[in-house]
């Protein structure tokens, strides 16, 4: 039986040139890059390397780029160098449909540091009203944060517009675009934001290295204390196969950008069509929206998501219901519950995430099942 894996927005396979980048840098290259000798000097090189191909990635100057850990590191090293700027102002702008590293750390300024958080609206197709953000935005604005492409709808937002009306009300834009890199073309030269979180193992690198672009003359404080790596900017010394392999992953996704969208359009589109004529009561979320093109987040009424999951899984298929970091949970989608999806909708969700490496036979043989999974599902489902 063969596997297919439809879940690439949780995280994809590391393509095989960056297994082979990687390799040296967990050999002879194995040096510390904060040393003087030629050891630390190859690592040292493997390292700015690496920089200047994630920065090729989204057009910016190399020394914008500060490695981290993770996505999650580089949101939480976002918003907390933001608000530090500005420390008597205590309001911040986000969305119910923000990553967990977002709306925790929000939690966690709410609760001990007093700051009012305030949630923007999410239409019915999972997109946002720039009017009503402009009108939210006050004098005790410090930061504005929300994502580029949400990982579950696929819904992209007009980041270039978000942070044209936070720039004219002086207000810092902190973006997470991990879903969107390597996607679709992000130039921060043509986008005013003053943070933007990325992750290597969204876009067929390693996990584990992520990083944040930061707007020249914006602020930036480390939170984790240490030696002054990353210029002053994230102590802790780099992972630097990972890095390497980070870099090589945004090389290659920039130049096969041209052709990625039409690849996985086809894809997507067939499911989407296919799984509506054969289907009934099928709502497809964010359908009026712009989309990445390799993602449909899928809710059959009176079905259940984990049903449907387990039983594509025995059937050498990998899909999700929810994002990965809340793969556990047994409530319904935050996201799809601040779009309005109707209750009869929301734990029947099935988020389908395509990638480089899936064929039109993939999406074939997944079509060839479904129809029978969601009436077994439905079947067992306690209305």
């Amino acid at each position: 039986m063969k596997k297919i894996y439809f879940d690439n927005n949780a995280t994809t396979p590391v393509d095989p040139a960056v297994r082979e980048a990687m390799l040296p840098y967990l050999g002879d290259f194995f040096g510390n890059p904060s040393s003087g000798h030629e050891y630390g000097e190859a690592a040292k090189e493997g390292l700015e390397a690496a920089r200047e191909q994630v920065a090729a990635l989204i057009s910016c100057e190399v020394d914008r780029v500060i490695f981290t850990s993770c996505g999650t590191e580089a949101n939480n090293l976002a918003i907390l160098s933001g608000v530090s700027a500005y420390p008597d102002r205590k309001h911040i702008i986000s969305s119910p449909a923000e990553h967990p590293s977002v709306l925790e750390v929000l939690k966690f300024l709410q609760q001990n540091f007093g700051y009012e958080i305030e949630y923007l609206p999410i239409g019915a197709g999972g997109g946002i009203d720039l009017e009503v953000l402009s009108s939210l935005i006050r004098n005790e604005t410090v930061l504005v944060s929300l994502m580029g492409a949400n990982n579950e709808t696929g819904v992209l937002w007009p980041i270039a517009e978000i942070g044209e009306i936070c720039r004219d009300k002086g207000v810092l834009f902190h973006s997470d675009v991990v879903q969107m890199a390597g996607k679709e073309k992000l130039n921060v030269g043509e986008l005013p934001v003053d943070y933007m979180s990325l992750s290597a193992h969204k876009l067929y690198g390693p996990k584990g290295v992520g990083a944040l672009y930061v707007r020249s003359g914006v602020s930036v404080r480390s939170h984790i204390m240490g030696g002054g790596q990353e210029g002053g900017s994230r102590a802790g010394t780099e992972n630097v196969p990972g890095i390497v392999g980070f870099g090589k992953a945004c090389e290659i996704a920039l130049h096969g950008l041209a052709g990625y969208a039409g690849q996985m359009k086809s894809l997507v589109d067939r499911l989407s069509h296919t799984i509506l004529e054969n289907i009934p009561d099928v709502l497809i979320n964010g359908q009026d929206e712009p989309r990445l093109a390799n993602t449909l987040n899928v809710s059959f009424e009176y079905a259940s998501s984990a049903a449907m999951i387990q039983d594509l899984e025995l059937r050498g298929i990998a899909v999700s219901a929810l994002s990965a970091c809340h793969s556990g949970d047994q409530n319904p989608s935050q996201v799809l519950v601040a779009m309005g999806v109707p209750e009869s909708y929301l734990h029947g969700t099935l988020r389908i995430s395509l990638g480089r490496y899936n064929t039109p036979e993939d999406v074939d043989a997944f079509l060839d099942i479904l129809p029978n999974v969601v009436k077994k599902s439905r079947a067992g489902f306690a209305v």
